[in-house]
């Protein structure tokens, strides 16, 4: 019997067949109502981004303990915590690195060197990104040290927002004002009655927050009324038509 090279069970390795490309020698299964209508590819893609050193700016003081790691700047302090799977090491340059401590999946994905994708017949590609701790680890080092902030706007008549003492309160249509207590450790400003900025040096939770407002008016697709983010682009509807006389 013929041997069979090695490579061929690598999860990397591909090879095209009537359902399009699939990878590995392990069968695939489809549900019978979707074989031939829908595609799932996964591919394997070596990302830089775990690779590169995580610079550490002079105003930032680092505490690294095992699987830990603390950042101190001006803004506050953040920590950290990692998986078995990776370690986190400080080079004689003063920058962090972060190595895999054995080759799994899950090493990978906390490491951020592989990334699955799922794509769709007749739909965008949908790229889901595993976590990693690189990325995490930079967040809290530029987030204690310059900050970060998002942008919300608010989009409708008579939509108005204001900073009253430690809450936002915001006009929204309602039969009664919108009032939400700013979280610590965040700053929110109001320009010009509709934009709405929040900063602080948790990304996390500036994000969290902005959901939260958002969620308030979510933009509605026909006029584009509601609370979106500065950046976000809403896709619009057409209305219906009115009956013809």
């Amino acid at each position: 019997m013929a041997s069979i090279s090695p490579s061929l069970h690598h999860p990397c390795n591909s090879r095209t067949g009537f359902l399009g490309k699939t990878h590995g020698t392990r069968p695939r299964l489809f549900s019978a109502g979707r074989v031939g209508f829908v595609r799932t590819l996964v591919e394997c893609k070596e990302s830089r981004i775990g690779k590169q050193p995580i610079e550490v700016p002079p105003n930032v003081t680092l505490t690294l303990e095992e699987q830990f790691v603390k950042a101190k700047g001006p803004l506050g302090e953040l920590s950290l915590s990692f998986p078995g799977d990776v370690k986190i090491v400080k080079e004689e340059s003063g920058n962090l690195r972060v190595y895999k401590t054995a080759e799994t999946k899950r090493a990978n994905q906390m490491h951020g060197l592989f990334r699955s994708s799922k794509q769709k017949h007749l739909r965008q590609g949908h790229m889901q990104a595993g976590t990693t701790r690189r990325t995490l680890t930079d967040n809290i080092i530029v987030g204690v040290s310059k900050g970060f902030d998002k942008k919300l706007q608010l989009v409708g008549v008579g939509y108005r927002a204001a900073v009253e003492g430690n809450d936002l309160v915001m006009n929204l249509g309602f039969s009664h004002p919108v009032r939400m207590a700013i979280p610590e450790g965040l700053a929110v400003k109001v320009e010009e009655n509709t934009r709405i900025t929040v900063s602080g040096y948790d990304k996390s939770a500036i994000g969290q927050f902005a959901a939260t407002i958002k969620k308030w008016r979510p933009p509605e697709p026909y006029k584009g009324k509601g609370i979106r983010y500065m950046d976000e682009v809403v896709r619009r509807k057409e209305g219906k038509a009115g009956k013809k006389k």
